[in-house]
């Protein structure tokens, strides 16, 4: 049997990467509609989540009724919030082709910190089989950069720290990545991105 570790490996983020940012203008419309600053509107949605329903200590339907209790609204509004910020997200075309094109001759994952409706997401778009495996902060139990993130995504790939390029929009992300022995690169492009990862996956003397 061939052993995997003769391959590289891809360690990309979802949120800002795999799927472009789309909170901000969200948080803009919905903090206007409620009479808010977009600051306090995603405070509402995320302060406090890191220790909670991003490590799946607490359910998302748990957690937005926490939210909808900080913004002071009635369960409609809060599922129309809900219903509108699921729609906005899309996923980025060419960076799924792009990791779709690299099975079998890289390995790729799925590192992000996310809550835990985002396998069920990744699951109705059909992207479950887009990488070799699929790293969620909500199912692992810690979060970037907690370095256990990363050491279990490198494990489920089967690659060492010096074989895996991590990709994230996150500079403190990417340097805690670094920090442990793996090749990082900052997400600010998607073209940017895939010359990296062509980089990064060219013959090494």
């Amino acid at each position: 049997m061939t052993s995997t570790r003769n391959r590289l490996a891809i360690l990309i983020d979802i949120g800002g990467v795999l799927v472009p940012d789309h909170l901000t203008a969200a948080a803009i419309e919905w903090s206007t509609r409620l009479g808010r600053s977009h600051q306090d509107f995603l405070g509402a949605l995320f302060g406090g989540n890191d220790d909670q329903v991003l490590i799946g200590r607490t359910s998302e339907e748990s957690w937005w009724t926490i939210v909808r209790e900080r913004l002071g609204v009635g369960h409609g509004l809060i599922q129309e919030i809900r219903g509108d910020l699921a729609s906005r997200e899309t996923w980025g075309e060419a960076l799924v082709e792009g990791l779709r094109r690299l099975r079998g001759s890289a390995k790729t994952a799925v590192v992000s910190n996310a809550w835990p409706q985002m396998r069920t997401r990744m699951a109705s778009a059909g992207l479950l089989d887009m990488v070799d495996a699929i790293v969620l902060s909500c199912e692992v139990g810690y979060a970037k950069p907690d370095p256990r993130i990363y050491a279990g995504a490198l494990r489920r790939v089967g690659a060492h720290p010096f074989e895996a390029l991590f990709i994230d929009d996150t500079p403190g992300h990417v340097a805690t990545a670094r920090s442990l022995g793996m090749a990082g690169h900052v997400h600010t492009s998607t073209a940017d991105t895939l010359v990296r990862i062509q980089e990064f996956l060219q013959p090494r003397d």
